[in-house]
């Protein structure tokens, strides 16, 4: 493929999830005809009704648009000259990443490939895993040799799941290519939705490494915060009224304590420390930060149990609210949610948790964590309420609703408030109140 083709060019996208669509919808909204494949057929079935698991287009929007064709039949894929790769790169046991989403979706790929395409992975992975993993893939399957037959190109997701304002379209898009040629080619498909612009990388590891020190760097900071956490906390200090002191600075970084967890955040750092172990050097920050953010949600259980005893309720067999199971505000996204391990470590101390969560699908909760959602009208005998998640539902509650839901004999009901959502002035007023 070169640039006097792109006026005719099909795009499929192989992974369409919480990157795959909105990419898929703003190629589609620029004319361009897409071909989204997805091996989870149940998954397919929806886009092509207008429904939008993720939350992240909209049936109205997705009502409008008549040339993106929903397949789970990778057949499909050999009508393409561009091929977008957009599946999870999770991680294992003992958090080594699991590449297998990518190389499977590789030898679909390759299967399929046909001579003059270009395969552009958007996947998170370590530097080295397009040209060293995925490449000999391609080949394997296609029979075909890179450089001469197709060539390869990287170009990191950044989207940020539930936010409208920095979407595919308004945030800098990061390309690169095996060669100058390829690289062009890359940067100019996606310069034709991306109104940002693109950066074009000077290598596909250089790329590679990019994104994946993106969300390291968040999670260094966030653990930063959780370990101010813990450490005011023993010293009975609020810490977010620290940071607002310390917030007052021009150059001051606002980061924040929390439950880290999700597809990338969570997992990113795990695959740049394994690459770096295999070459010889020990991660000491970058593991030590992540190792702080596990076990955050032990920190909160604990401080859980503690007020409930302050407040004279019995532990063992007591009831507990967790309000919001996904991984972040106003996302469906269930995967690596730390308020699963928070519950779990609650039903160590013999607590009854019920769950609630206004936009988490039920059936994926119990799928993906063995946890059931109730119905939030039908908790009504809590001797604790925990607010984990900021949904805007939640948002917009007054801290007098949340008395609903205990107990009628509790003098101080335990009110855990994770996000810090709410006045603490008032809530002391009316609860056993904590947040990190």
């Amino acid at each position: 493929m070169d640039k006097k083709n792109l006026n005719n060019i099909k795009i499929a996208i192989t992974g369409m999830g919480y990157v795959g669509l909105p990419l898929a919808v703003a190629f589609a909204e620029n004319g361009i005809d897409i071909i989204g494949f997805d091996i989870n057929q149940e998954k397919i079935n929806k886009y092509k009704n207008g429904e939008d698991p993720t939350n992240e287009i909209g049936k109205d929007r997705l009502a409008k648009i008549s040339n993106i064709k929903y397949t789970a039949d990778e057949n499909d894929l050999k009508e393409a000259d561009f091929h977008i790769v957009a599946v999870p790169t999770p991680v294992g046991k003992n958090n080594v990443p699991d590449l297998d989403p990518v190389t499977c979706a590789s030898r679909t790929v390759g299967r399929n490939l046909k001579e003059g395409s270009i395969v552009v992975y958007e996947s998170t992975v370590y530097p080295g895993v397009t040209e060293e993993v995925c490449v000999p893939i391609l080949e394997e399957e296609s029979d075909l040799v890179c450089g001469e037959d197709f060539k390869v190109g990287y170009s990191p997701e950044r989207v940020n799941p539930g936010d409208k304002v920095n979407t595919v379209e308004t945030i800098v898009k990061v390309v690169s290519g095996m060669d100058e040629e390829s690289l062009e080619v890359i940067a100019e498909v996606y310069e034709s939705i991306i109104k940002a612009g693109v950066h074009r990388a000077h290598s596909i590891k250089v790329a590679e490494a990019s994104k994946i020190i993106e969300n390291s760097q968040r999670d260094v900071n966030i653990a930063f915060m959780n370990e101010l956490s813990m450490i005011f906390d023993k010293m009975d200090i609020d810490t977010q009224s620290v940071l607002e002191a310390a917030g007052t600075k021009w150059n001051f970084l606002n980061f924040y304590p929390g439950l880290v967890g999700g597809h990338c955040i969570g997992v990113d750092p795990y695959y740049l420390t394994y690459r770096s172990e295999e070459l010889g050097y020990i991660s000491q920050l970058i593991l030590n930060g992540r190792r702080i953010n596990d076990q955050m949600s032990n920190f909160v259980a604990e401080k859980i149990v503690k007020k409930m005893i302050e407040s004279n309720v019995k532990v063992n067999g007591s009831k507990v609210l967790v309000m919001g199971l996904t991984f972040k505000e106003n996302v469906p996204d269930l995967r690596n949610s730390k308020v699963a391990d928070l519950i779990n470590r609650l039903k160590e101390y013999h607590v009854n948790v019920k769950v609630v969560d206004p936009i988490a699908d039920p059936e994926e909760a119990v799928r993906e964590h063995g946890i059931e959602i109730q119905d939030i009208n039908d908790i009504t005998d809590a001797d604790a309420v925990v607010v984990a998640v900021n949904h805007d539902q939640y948002n917009e509650m007054e801290l007098e609703e949340f008395k609903k839901f205990y107990k009628d004999n509790i003098d101080r009901p335990v009110f855990i408030d994770i996000k810090s959502i709410f006045d603490k002035v008032e809530a002391e007023k009316m609860y056993n109140y904590w947040r990190m």
